[in-house]
């Protein structure tokens, strides 16, 4: 068999949790190979090791049949082994081009020959179809156009394995697509992927084969054009995956929530949400569809308190909060899980315990008369990571940013739900989750809607807005387009509107 890369029996321990158990994983010359788990299934400890950020304690690595010892990453991309992250790693204020050449530096002379690196940006980027600008800065450029830099970055370092990271976490639907069409042509070119997911539509799309791990052991390594989405996830989860959202219908009680004529700025001082109006009542999810960038963040920034309005109110139960602090909109029954659980979710160098108490901590009976009862804290902290099944080595005193992603989006839900707010606003809660978390969240989300609370559902995953809503709000270039029933309406209808189109006969 020609195999590039054999990762044979590997182990990988870390305090209190074995990452990789007498895992297996063989990569054919020529194809897209997915790596498939749930959060915390040590999918990237997997990679990291092949990438040389760690070493693993027991079993082997071969590269074309020899084993290879790889001590760092500059030993794999010597090899030719490239990575893409899933949080790129890229300077902002710098060029495409400056951020691909980084650290190989073409020289003319004493100065970095800059012109000759960007005229083989530009030559590689045409070959793969990547249409990326070589004088265009980071910051000024889309996150899907990002991922691209960091995909030509391996390209130009003469990469024939590429590691993705979760590479769609981060994408648009047609982002999505394009990439698949990436991946595709890098295979064409030669080139063997190994593809790190949970989601089972992109597997179906375009991987080969798919091994699965489960809790650091090995599954099984499957065909995937002969094994269906329910097979893969049962092997993922352990036990049959529901896709849909089971729920009853809803009991419509008062306004929560009443959005008039808001208009808010974005960052580049220009209105980011115009004129905006909407209701959510309590026992309803309103979920907001559209293509990221078109007034989201600002929406929900404006009701969080996170950023101020230029015009327009807000109510809560019929009071105006517009120019409430956060704390005061935190008090009056908002709870927010947030779009980025590293900048605005979690403190990342805390443990998950003072994480879990950071809106409540100046309450009794977390603290009284200004001294904390660590007690308390710890009980209650410890109550949300099991609920939540938040995994981690040392539960509530292992410190954020030593929890998997998705680990620490379950402890900021379970943070946010144990507050029993008026008003649930969810941004993007499943980003980056397995299928068995997900159906777990959604559950949650439906729970809070049968409680008689207010959910507002905001995602970029259109199936979730579809599946989990009851009605939905559309928006384009910070405009409501127009609100449909998810019951009535469909994938095409939405995606229409999402793309600016006002609705037919279903407007109201």
């Amino acid at each position: 068999m020609d195999y590039v890369v054999e990762m044979l029996n590997i182990r990988k321990e870390f305090p209190g949790i074995v990452a990789n158990d007498d895992v297996t994983l063989q990569l054919k010359r020529g194809e897209v190979h997915a790596l498939l788990g749930e959060n915390g299934a040590g999918k990237s400890t997997l990679m990291g090791m092949l990438f040389g950020m760690y070493q693993p304690d027991k079993g082997t690595i071969k590269m074309n049949g020899s084993e290879v010892k790889i001590t760092n990453p500059n030993v794999a991309n010597d090899l030719g082994i490239g990575m893409v992250h899933q949080h790129f790693k890229l300077v902002h204020n710098f060029t495409t081009t400056e951020n691909i050449i980084l650290g190989i530096e073409p020289k003319k002379g004493l100065t970095v020959d800059i012109k000759s690196a960007a005229q083989k940006v530009d030559e590689l980027s045409k070959r793969y179809g990547l249409n990326i600008d070589p004088y265009a800065k980071i910051e000024n450029i889309s996150v899907g156009m990002q991922q691209r830099v960091e995909i030509l970055k391996m390209l130009y370092r003469n990469a024939d394995i590429l590691i993705f990271d979760e590479p769609t976490a981060v994408l648009t639907p047609q982002e999505i697509n394009d990439l698949i069409e990436i991946m595709k042509n890098l295979i064409k070119e030669g080139k063997s992927i190994i593809l790190i997911t949970h989601k089972l539509k992109e597997i179906k799309a375009v991987a080969d084969r798919c091994t699965v791990i489960r809790r650091g052991k090995c599954i099984g390594t499957v065909d995937v054009k002969l094994t269906t989405e329910a097979d893969m996830a049962k092997m993922m989860v352990g036990r049959p995956v529901s896709f849909a959202v089971a729920k009853k219908d809803t009991m419509l009680g008062e306004t929560i929530l009443k959005i008039e004529k808001l208009s808010v700025q974005n960052n580049k001082k220009v209105l980011g949400l115009k004129d905006f109006s909407l209701e959510v009542h309590a026992g309803e999810i309103v979920g907001i569809a559209g293509v990221e960038g078109n007034g989201q963040s600002e929406l929900v920034e404006a009701i969080t308190g996170l950023r101020k309005i230029e015009g327009g109110t807000i109510r809560l139960k019929g009071k105006d909060i517009s120019n409430y602090s956060i704390r005061e909109r935190i008090n009056a029954g908002i709870a927010h899980i947030p779009e980025d659980r590293h900048k605005r979710g979690l403190v990342l160098d805390y443990t998950m315990e003072d994480n879990m108490v950071l809106e409540v901590y100046n309450k009794k009976p977390f603290s009284n008369y200004g001294l904390l009862n660590r007690q308390a804290i710890t009980d209650y902290a410890n109550k949300i990571i099991k609920d939540f099944d938040v995994r981690s080595g040392e539960g509530g005193a292992s410190i954020a940013r030593s929890l998997s992603g998705g680990n620490q989006q379950k402890a900021i839900i379970g943070r946010e739900i144990e507050l029993d707010p008026e008003l649930l606003i969810a941004v993007q809660p499943t980003r980056g989750l397995d299928v068995g978390s997900i159906e777990y969240i959604h559950k949650r989300l439906v729970e809070q809607r049968d409680n008689g609370k207010a959910v507002l559902l905001v995602s970029l995953e259109l199936d979730e807005v579809m599946n989990v809503s009851d009605r939905i709000a559309i928006v384009n270039n910070g405009e409501l387009i127009g609100i449909v029933d998810a019951k009535t309406t469909n994938e095409n209808e939405v995606g229409l509107m999402m793309a600016g189109v006002k609705g037919g006969s279903k407007n109201e």
